[in-house]
């Protein structure tokens, strides 16, 4: 189920613990992607919160927001790439995305292998996709008080058999959000030496999000020639006749 574009707002937008999330997991987007020079980005679900900083060196971003969340303008202040969509059905055509980011996009659908199909058809051979999902052993999937305590969190594992199985290729890891999801004053302070020294912990001990960076497999086109002529080998004299011995 989708959190409502309204309520997913309001914590990142007004909520002090929503902007320090916010700014984990775009941080970490930020040293694994410094930036999209020249390259078309989209992102799905409800990832404006770290598209930001991409739009003045991609190509083109898009913000595909589906129906069932809603949508709202974005950004603020220059033209709208906000798009409202079927979550199974996405206004791009094929190969057409070099970047993609996922956040309350994946978790929250209710067909979550049509999601990974659509990932696959948008890209660009060899492009990448950036999967932002609750942790199943972190804090953040337990508690509803915000958007990553909904839908259906992952492991690790988990997450990676569901990608390969889709066609792509998991690249590398990282995790976020290793302080506790409340508003107290102490830890908000004190995000960033939390999220310092989290990055030293097995991810799947501490971090409230997992961050799987994947590829599009594209597999190599099958060639006509040579795989049907070893199938059917050609034996020595085949059609000719036996020979027939003259008389002497």
């Amino acid at each position: 189920m989708h959190v409502d574009v309204r309520d997913l707002k309001k914590f990142y937008d007004r909520c002090a613990l929503g902007r320090a999330a916010q700014r984990a997991v775009r941080q970490q987007l930020l040293q694994m992607w410094p930036d999209a020079q020249a390259q078309v980005m989209a992102g799905f679900g409800f990832a404006s919160p770290l598209l930001g900083p991409y739009l003045a060196s991609a190509e083109r971003v898009i913000n595909l927001m589906p129906g069932p969340q809603g949508v709202m303008p974005w950004p603020v202040s220059g033209p709208n790439v906000s798009v409202l969509c079927e979550e199974t059905l996405w206004p791009l055509a094929n190969q057409a995305v070099d970047r993609l980011v996922l956040m309350h996009g994946l978790e929250t659908s209710a067909h979550p292998a049509a999601v990974l199909n659509e990932c696959y058809r948008v890209l660009t051979p060899g492009g990448r996709v950036m999967f932002i999902v609750p942790n199943r052993g972190g804090l953040w999937s337990r508690r509803d008080r915000t958007p990553f305590g909904f839908g259906h969190p992952y492991s690790l594992s988990q997450l990676e058999r569901q990608l390969r199985d889709h066609g792509f290729v998991p690249e590398r890891y990282r995790a976020a959000l290793y302080f506790p999801p409340t508003s107290r004053r102490f830890w908000l302070r004190t995000g960033n030496f939390w999220e310092t020294v989290g990055r030293r912990l097995p991810s799947y001990l501490a971090g409230g999000v997992l961050m799987v960076e994947a590829s599009k497999q594209v597999l190599a086109p099958r060639r006509p020639g040579l795989p049907e002529a070893v199938r059917r080998p050609l034996r020595v004299l085949e059609g000719v006749s036996s020979p027939e011995a003259k008389p002497v």
